[in-house]
């Protein structure tokens, strides 16, 4: 009698030690991706306004930014316009994948098989990896364009680019559906192996995690050569200058360079560093119910990141914005059944013109020579 009660106790006390370690998540059933529905009506209220509005307007000023580079032949035969028209696109299926599937899951509540849902998860992971990549090939181009400035021409082509966007665009797909491929969780949902994402194995985790952050890294090291690059550039250009005003003047530049990239890489961390952290604690502890609403609110950054993207990378570039005003006048004179006239928007570059040129805010052209007398101009495309 007593090795009766002794065998039977023996299933009680391994489901509570299953519970033990699985925290949370193990009080709920798995069986239809409840314990992964952690937010209350509040909270669905607040992250389902939040991308409603984030949502669409990514959409909306990303495909501007495409529309704009697809439909301006000067603009398609520079690689820099090439990243960041990859920018754009990597950032339009961020704005629907995560939209759709963000809302669809906790809003909504649609519990998926497998497949289902991890197809969706790949497309999410796909467009956020290759928005993260096109921002390293866009930080590349610009440290290319300081460092190497006499042979950026030779060095980065436009089939170069083109190569790079493919090699980029190839190993973002297969990292992304590795999971739908069969690296998944060996015990699906009995237990679950993340608090996080239903059927995804942590070891997957860990290595798209450590990936992403390798990249963040290597896009902050290429802007703190550049500011170094320029630093060093406009002090030495002080003491050429025989007027100290002008001198004390140039000096400004770095000092702004330094503002706009601290700009950048503050919304680069900012937005990508809080997913990451919950994504790497997941992977050693057992995250609580309230650590899992926070990621929810904080995947959301990764969304808003998305959203500015556009406004950093390329709607301050003066020669996209030209580009932009007369494909609009086009526009206009098309829906005003008008003749074409004469054009009074400046010129862009010629189409065979693969230099790392552009025109400063100012207005002020800036040569694709050695000269590095404009070095803060010229980075700041």
């Amino acid at each position: 009698m007593e090795e009766w009660e002794v065998v039977t106790s023996l299933p009680a006390i391994e489901v509570k030690q299953n519970q033990s370690i699985l925290g949370p998540t193990a009080n709920k059933s798995c069986e239809k991706l409840e314990c992964y529905m952690i937010l209350d009506e509040v909270e669905k209220t607040a992250i389902g306004s939040m991308c409603f509005l984030a949502g669409p307007f990514t959409l909306l000023e990303n495909a501007l930014v495409l529309g704009v580079i697809a439909a301006t032949a000067a603009l398609r035969q520079r690689p820099s316009y090439l990243f960041i028209g990859s920018l754009a696109l990597a950032d339009i299926f961020a704005s629907f994948f995560f939209t759709t599937s963000f809302l669809d899951f906790h809003l909504f509540r649609r519990s998926d098989g497998p497949t289902a849902y991890l197809f969706k998860l790949g497309g999410v992971t796909m467009a956020f990896t290759g928005s993260v990549g096109s921002l390293l090939l866009t930080a590349l181009d610009r440290y290319l364009c300081i460092y190497q400035a006499s042979r950026y021409k030779v060095l980065l082509t436009r089939n170069r680019a083109l190569l790079g966007l493919l090699a980029l665009w190839s190993t973002t797909i297969f990292i992304s559906f590795l999971p739908l491929m069969g690296w998944r969780c060996p015990t699906v949902l009995d237990p679950p192996c993340s608090c996080l994402f239903p059927y995804i194995n942590k070891s997957y985790l860990v290595c798209w995690t450590s990936f992403i952050l390798v990249v963040l890294a290597l896009i902050l090291g290429a802007y703190a050569l550049i500011l170094w690059k320029a630093h060093r550039h406009e002090a030495s250009m002080s003491g050429i200058h025989a007027v100290a005003g002008a001198g004390q003047a140039r000096m400004r530049m770095d000092i702004l360079l330094a503002r706009t990239f601290g700009l950048i890489l503050l919304i680069l961390v900012g937005c990508w560093l809080p997913a990451l952290s919950f994504m790497l604690t997941d992977v050693f502890v057992v995250l609580t119910r309230a650590q899992q609403r926070a990621f929810a609110f904080c995947s959301i950054l990764c969304l808003v990141n998305s959203a500015v993207n556009p406004l950093l990378y390329a709607l301050r570039c003066r020669e996209l914005r030209i580009a932009l005003l007369r494909l609009l006048a086009t526009v206009v004179k098309l829906v005003n059944c008008q003749k074409p006239m004469g054009d009074s928007t400046p010129a862009l570059p010629s189409r065979e013109d693969n230099s790392c040129m552009t025109l400063s805010e100012g207005g002020v052209p800036t040569t694709p020579s050695g000269q590095l007398n404009t070095i803060s101009d010229r980075v700041a495309k």
